[in-house]
């Protein structure tokens, strides 16, 4: 069982939800700012793809 604190806490946070019905965030955090993929992740896709043009442009230019 949660400690009474973290219990009127969580209930504090949520009771201005009551009177919305309907109109709830799905989350009571922000987020701002955030990507669904990291930068890196991202960066390691495009030099994989493009990688792999170039290598397939350039095997295509030797068999020719």
């Amino acid at each position: 069982m949660a400690p009474p604190q973290r219990m009127r806490v969580a209930n504090e946070k949520a009771s201005k939800y009551v009177t919305m019905r309907g109109n709830v965030p799905k989350s009571s955090k922000t987020k701002e700012g955030q990507y669904p993929v990291g930068p890196w992740l991202l960066a390691l896709f495009i030099f994989v793809v493009c990688g792999s043009a170039i290598f397939q442009i350039i095997q295509s230019i030797r068999a020719a």
